[in-house]
Parts: structure tokens; C-alpha cells; sequence
């Protein structure tokens, strides 16, 4: 099976590790084991759950207590609507592996993350993409995506909250996708791994799996639960999906790892907790973020609903990989380009990890522009060249 290379993923991989200030990153910042024993109360209990584990095979599907967990992030699904994976990334995989074949149409909503593109063109499947428009403050264009499936469409995927720009669908928004996917009894896969990091409101908006009976859901403990280290993921839907997804799933996985399960137990029964702390972390940044673009007469954004990225968008003859090899040269903050998601022209960047490392990365992301990106007259910038 060719697939394309997986263009954010190779970056990360390239220079994740090389960089003083990660405003790549995408997680919440991340737990401590120390921390999440602290949040979740159970630090002098742990040991009585850890040590009589015998590390062998765990439950296949994922434990009850993991289940039952997850299902209660949901209304109206029970631990038998739940399919316990290595990660969203897992999750993803497994569900075009059971549903999508050679020749099926899949639509899909761009940006995105690749996996939503790239796994069903590499199935021979024919994917139609639609685009979110900055111009719409990348809000989709339902009508659009209404003419897209038309009456033969397979899938629909979808993200939302929008990776990587931070749009947020609300609930009539995603009942008429819904709705429009019943037309050809298309199924509809929602990546929601940034779900419960609004803005506003509770900061969790409805899932798809709550509102279409053909709607899946996935998501993962890495984002929104700041446990990426788990590696542990689900997805969420109808029964009869599951039973589909297992089949594949028997071949690359068979059980997580029990110290996972248990971990992300622990952690989902102190998910109100966990939530309430990660709330406080992404607004707070992305009211500093949001700040610091005001005072960038280089870059322009649409400031996010949700999630953990925006998209800043610069107007430069330089292409984006270029320009962020150049500001981690100089400045040791990693972002990552926007020719990874095919949106030459803009720069990811993420909001969500610890304050110091956001404040201290912009500070010095705003001085290297500054001294870099020259104004030639007002709204006008010369191509960015290396800082004296």
C-alpha cells in the first residue's frame, strides 16, 4: 500500500526535540505521573492498583472500568458503543480500515489531519475535499459540503474542533451534517481529540456520536487530558461499528497495555478536574496569543474557538518550512509550517503549553520578526531574510 508521507508528523520528528521554546506543541501541558496522582487523588492509592497487576494481556476491547469511563464522556452510549485503541491515530486508522474499500466516495473537510485524506486515498478510495476558508473565519460552508456528498458519498470526516485552525462546529451545525449524510447513508467519522477545550461555554460542544446513528467519534487521552505518554485512544458509535472495527483491529493491536488503562481510568474519573485545569491553561493563553498578534504587523490570524492551534497567516515570498527552519535558527521556538497541512502561506502554532514556555516563545518569535521582516510601505513586507 503507497500512502504520502505524513507532512506535520515528519516536522515534529525533525526538530520536536531540538527546539528551547515548543509552540508546536498541541497537547495541553502535559502531566507528571506525580501531577495526575495529585489531581485525580489517588496518590496514596496507587499502589494498591498497580502492584497486584500481572503484567500480561489486558481486556481486549479495553477494561469495563476504561469503558464505562470513556462512555460516560458521552450521552446515551454505554461501554458497548466504545473500542478502546492505541490513540486517536489508531482509532482513525481502524475505522477507514472497516469501512471505507477501492472505489468508495469519502468526503472530507480541509485542513485537516492527514490521516483523513491520506489513509482513504491510499485504499483507492475517491476523496472530495472541501475547503474551510480564512475569509469564512474557517466556518464550514455547509452548502458546499451538501453539493460535495451528493447521494453516493461513503464517509464523511470531519474534525471538530477544527485541526489545525480552531473552528468549532456547533450542535445545529453538526445536525446538518448529520442530516446531509443521511441523504446517502453516509457514515460520518469525527476527530474530536481537542473536544472539551472551548473557549466559552462548559468548553465541550455535543459529539456526532450523540447525534447521528451513523456518527463516530474519536479522540484520545493525549490533548484535552494532557496524557499523551498513555498512547491510548477509543472510538465511540454504534454497536454494529464496533463489532467492524474489532475485526481489523485484532490484526495490529489486541489489548493497550494494562499500566495505560488503568492510568486513563484514573484519570477520566477525575476528567471534571483534569478539564477544569486545562480550560484555565488554553484560555489563558490564548488571550496572551491573541495580544501578541495584535501587536505583528507580520501575521494575521483567526483567533480560535477551541483547541490547541491557530493558523497565522504572513504575507512574505517565503515558503513556510523556510521560514520556520529560520525562526528556530534564531530563536530557538519551533512552530510548524502551513505546506503541512497544504496551507502554504501561514505558520501553525500551538497555545496550549506551559505559560512561561508561550510567553517566553512569542517574546522572542515578535523580536526576531521585527528584526527580520523589514516594512517596505504600510501593509507591505519584504521577503524575511536572516536577522543582522
Amino acid at each position: 500500500m503507497k500512502i504520502s508521507p505524513f507532512g506535520v508528523e515528519m516536522w515534529m520528528n525533525e526538530f520536536e526535540n531540538h527546539c528551547e521554546f515548543n509552540l508546536a506543541e498541541t497537547c495541553v501541558h502535559s502531566f507528571t505521573v506525580d501531577e495526575l496522582l495529585e489531581i485525580a487523588g489517588a496518590t496514596e492509592s496507587i499502589l494498591g492498583d498497580l502492584l497486584p497487576l500481572k503484567l500480561t494481556y489486558g481486556a481486549i476491547n479495553g477494561s469495563v472500568r476504561l469503558r464505562d469511563n470513556i462512555a460516560n464522556l458521552y450521552t446515551g452510549l454505554s461501554r458497548d458503543n466504545v473500542m478502546v485503541t492505541h490513540g486517536a491515530i489508531g482509532a482513525n486508522a481502524l475505522v477507514y480500515q472497516a469501512l471505507v474499500e477501492p472505489g468508495d466516495r469519502v468526503v472530507s473537510v480541509v485542513p485537516t489531519y492527514q490521516q483523513h485524506t491520506s489513509i482513504p486515498e491510499s485504499m483507492g478510495a475517491d476523496v472530495t475535499k472541501v475547503p474551510l476558508r480564512e475569509e469564512q473565519d474557517f466556518r464550514l460552508d455547509l452548502d458546499e459540503l451538501r453539493s460535495a456528498v451528493g447521494t453516493n458519498t461513503k464517509l464523511i470526516a470531519i474534525t471538530n474542533p477544527n485541526n489545525p485552525t480552531g473552528s468549532l462546529m456547533t450542535k445545529e451545525e453538526l445536525a446538518t451534517v448529520a442530516e446531509i449524510a443521511s441523504i446517502s447513508d453516509a457514515f460520518v467519522l469525527c476527530d474530536e481529540v481537542y473536544r472539551g477545550t472551548d473557549q466559552t461555554g462548559s468548553g465541550t460542544t455535543v459529539s456526532v456520536a450523540e447525534l447521528y446513528d451513523k456518527g463516530i467519534s474519536t479522540a484520545s487521552m493525549s490533548k484535552a487530558f494532557s496524557l499523551a505518554g498513555l498512547r491510548l485512544g477509543w472510538v465511540a458509535g454504534p454497536a454494529k461499528i464496533m463489532e467492524a472495527v474489532s475485526h481489523h483491529r485484532d490484526y495490529n493491536t489486541i489489548s493497550v497495555g494494562m499500566i495505560d488503562d488503568l492510568f486513563a481510568s484514573i484519570a477520566l474519573e477525575a476528567k471534571d478536574a483534569i478539564l477544569e485545569r486545562n480550560r484555565g491553561i488554553v484560555r489563558r493563553n490564548l488571550a496572551i496569543l491573541d495580544e501578541w498578534v495584535t501587536t505583528q504587523p507580520a501575521v494575521e490570524y483567526v483567533k480560535p474557538q477551541s483547541g490547541t492551534t491557530a493558523m497565522l497567516r504572513y504575507d512574505a515570498d517565503i515558503k513556510s518550512r523556510d521560514l520556520c527552519e529560520q525562526i528556530l535558527r534564531y530563536t530557538g521556538v519551533l512552530l510548524a509550517p502551513g505546506s503541512a497541512f497544504d496551507m502554504e502561506g501561514y505558520l501553525r502554532i500551538g497555545y496550549a503549553n506551559d505559560t512561561q514556555t508561550i510567553t517566553d516563545g512569542l517574546a522572542h518569535l515578535g523580536k526576531f520578526l521585527t528584526a527580520a521582516w523589514q516594512s517596505a510601505e504600510p501593509g507591505k513586507y519584504k521577503r524575511l531574510s536572516d536577522p543582522d
